[in-house]
């Protein structure tokens, strides 16, 4: 699944006219890129959420007959719910027997995404692609691996309070993860007690506190990833786009 359903707010004015998912890098939109990505390593039944100008996203898609691939549109166009929200309203068209490979559609990098695959653990909740970049928020795991907590560097804020003062490590979320049919459940039970707009993040610590499944941080090997958010991002972005092109070449 590509979540393409956000605001783009940093990346106005273009995304007044545009949504965030069709902006232009290096002669493709940042949603073709993932496509062509998710289509090399063999998953070609993709669901796309939209919201902001979605109407755009159905109709680029149609005109390129959804890139060879089988893609079905999950429609938030009235009410955003954010990344977990968005997955539950998308289980319908997903297939809930078998673990589905989740990614922001504003992430460019170079990750394997078959190695990836590889690594989930058909038993854990979610593989989490995560890095060791400078941020504000970090998700803590021990260890072994796996998720204990996250924080929030600049306000101080731990989830749950408890992993404050642990000897936990900080990683980066990457905007990608594998997530297993038992996740649904949790994010059931997030959205009951959180309201409709909840995050993956959200889910994930709920599983941690609830002691309702593992979820496991995955480091790719010579990763190298950039978030297009911003504008004074865009030159730096192309340049990493041509590069990702050259280097799939």
């Amino acid at each position: 699944m590509i979540f393409a359903a956000g605001l783009g707010t940093r990346l106005k004015p273009l995304t007044d006219t545009m949504p965030k998912a069709l902006l232009p890098l290096a002669g493709k939109t940042l949603l073709q890129w993932q496509i062509e990505r998710l289509k090399a390593a063999g998953i070609t039944d993709i669901v796309v959420n939209i919201h902001h100008l979605g109407e755009q996203i159905i109709d680029y898609l149609a005109a390129n007959g959804n890139f060879g691939c089988n893609i079905r549109i999950s429609d938030e166009r009235d009410q955003l719910l954010e990344t977990g929200g968005g997955l539950l309203k998308a289980a319908s068209l997903l297939d809930e027997n078998e673990p589905i490979l989740v990614c922001n559609v504003d992430i460019l990098s170079n990750i394997d995404l078959s190695a990836l695959m590889a690594a989930h653990r058909l038993n854990d909740l979610a593989t989490v692609v995560v890095s060791n970049r400078e941020t504000q928020r970090y998700l803590l795991f021990a260890g072994d691996g796996t998720l204990q907590g996250w924080m929030n560097r600049k306000t101080g804020e731990y989830r749950p309070a408890e992993a404050e003062g642990k000897d936990l490590v900080p990683m980066a979320f990457s905007g990608m993860q594998i997530v297993s049919p038992a996740l649904f459940d949790v994010l059931r039970q997030t959205q009951a007690e959180r309201g409709d707009k909840v995050s993956l993040i959200d889910a994930y610590l709920t599983a941690v506190t609830r002691q309702a499944g593992t979820v496991r941080a995955y480091v790719p090997r010579y990763y190298t990833m950039m978030d297009v958010g911003k504008i004074d991002q865009l030159e730096e972005a192309e340049r990493f786009a041509r590069q990702l092109g050259e280097d799939n070449n």
